[in-house]
């Protein structure tokens, strides 16, 4: 458990039992997690489900007779923790794009829709736990909307460029690896970029179309000076990072990295639980900060190029997992070999369809001995994991008829323009 990040104890005294109790659960269930020689069976967390219900209603009590809704805002198990991460990281960061915001608003559109669905499924407590945690990050998200209200349809264009030109100087500043030399050519680039948005100023003023001056002046001019002086500071470091401070920056780089290739590969092995590990580690460290800053072990707070390059670290990692968690199937432990292989095969059979398809039915035999083989695993038209029937047989059995379906398109198109074969 030493990754779990560090525990608060509660402001009322009575909701230490509770507390005490909830640790306990998660261990148990972080004991299921690192078991990895079997799947996690379905009874054994539904057990200690409902011992979490049961202390999440008698939370909810507590908190009622105080008016204070529950809201977990130090949860590591779920989307709407990871969303209030991110939210309080663009708070504090203060430069994000309404596309960013739009983005966590939709998602927050879908949970509540997935609550609606599921009023008469489960169990009241942790409905209003979930509610109450969508809820307080929805007004976070409010205030973040309302500070780029001023900002003008004609200024936007520049502002998303200025945050897009931020992030990827920001990127290269931590991407330098021995023997990889320090990518000052690409951070030079991107300086060049923000002088030429500088040039377009008149006057210390951007100006659309019509020559006015557009609101937002003052959103774009400070976020278009801090770019200058992080290109500087970047070029002058060359990626290198305060020695006090290199071993936490080498912990969130390889985190980050793990997650950046998960993001790319879609990994067989990627089980949804070690996303959450990714996070625990990632609270642990963000809450090791004293007043938002990071300090050494004598007490010396970070310089900004540490600063700065270490909160980048964090909030690119929470974004990957939040990007994870959107992507992820609602598809059991046990299926997901099976729904890995059958995405594979579906982005395979897209792929050549687009190219044009194939000239003969044989040229798909080795795709249709492989769904033939999938297809066989079932049982009365289900998916088995010994006598269990894993949750997800649904979007498995949607892939794979999907997969049936490309292959016939294809095999019928080969045959109509060459019937001799």
């Amino acid at each position: 458990m030493s990754d779990s990040p560090a525990v608060q104890c509660p402001l009322d005294p009575k909701e230490q039992p509770i507390l005490d109790s909830v640790l306990h659960i998660r261990d148990q269930l972080s004991l299921l997690k690192q078991d990895r020689s079997t799947y996690i069976k379905s009874h054994d967390v539904l057990r200690l489900y409902d011992q979490v219900i049961q202390q999440v209603h008698l939370l909810n009590i507590i908190r009622k007779e105080h008016d204070k809704p529950l809201e977990q805002n130090r949860g590591n198990y779920s989307m709407t923790s990871t969303i209030r991460r991110l939210l309080d990281h663009l708070s504090e960061a203060s430069f994000f794009t309404a596309k960013d915001l739009d983005s966590i608003n939709t998602t927050f559109d879908s949970m509540r829709e997935t609550l609606q669905r599921g009023m008469d499924t489960y169990s009241p407590h942790l409905l209003t736990l979930l509610k109450n945690r969508i809820d307080t990050c929805q007004i976070i998200l409010g205030d973040l909307q309302k500070s780029l209200a001023t900002l003008s349809p004609e200024l936007a264009p520049v502002h998303e460029k200025l945050v897009s030109i931020l992030r990827s100087i920001a990127a290269a500043n931590t991407r330098q690896k021995v023997p990889s030399p320090f990518p000052r050519s690409e951070v030079l680039a991107f300086e060049d970029q923000l002088k030429e948005i500088q040039g377009t100023m008149v006057d210390g003023h951007f100006l659309g179309s019509d020559g006015t001056i557009p609101s937002g002046q003052e959103i774009v001019s400070e976020l278009l000076n801090r770019c200058l002086k992080w290109s500087e500071i970047v070029l002058i470091r060359e990626g290198k990072i305060d020695e006090r401070f290199r071993p936490t920056f080498e912990k969130l780089s390889d985190i980050r990295n793990a997650l950046e290739k998960l993001s790319l590969t879609q990994a067989w092995s990627l089980r949804e639980t070690d996303l959450y590990s990714y996070q625990r580690k990632l609270d642990r460290i963000d809450e090791s900060r004293i007043n938002g800053n990071f300090e050494d072990a004598e007490g010396n707070k970070a310089d900004l190029h540490a600063q700065r390059t270490l909160l980048y670290l964090i909030r690119r990692s929470y974004a990957l997992i939040y990007i994870l968690m959107k992507s992820s199937e609602p598809v059991s432990e046990a299926l997901l070999p099976v729904f890995n292989q059958l995405q594979t095969l579906r982005r395979c059979l897209v792929e050549v369809k687009r190219s044009g398809g194939v000239s003969s039915p044989r040229e798909l035999y080795p795709y249709s001995m492989k769904l033939t083989s999938i297809d066989n695993m079932r049982v009365d038209g289900k998916f088995l994991v010994g006598s269990d029937i894993p949750e997800g047989q649904g979007s498995v059995n949607a892939l794979l008829a999907e997969c049936f379906d490309l292959a016939y398109e294809m095999r019928v198109e080969a045959e109509d323009h060459n019937p001799s074969n």
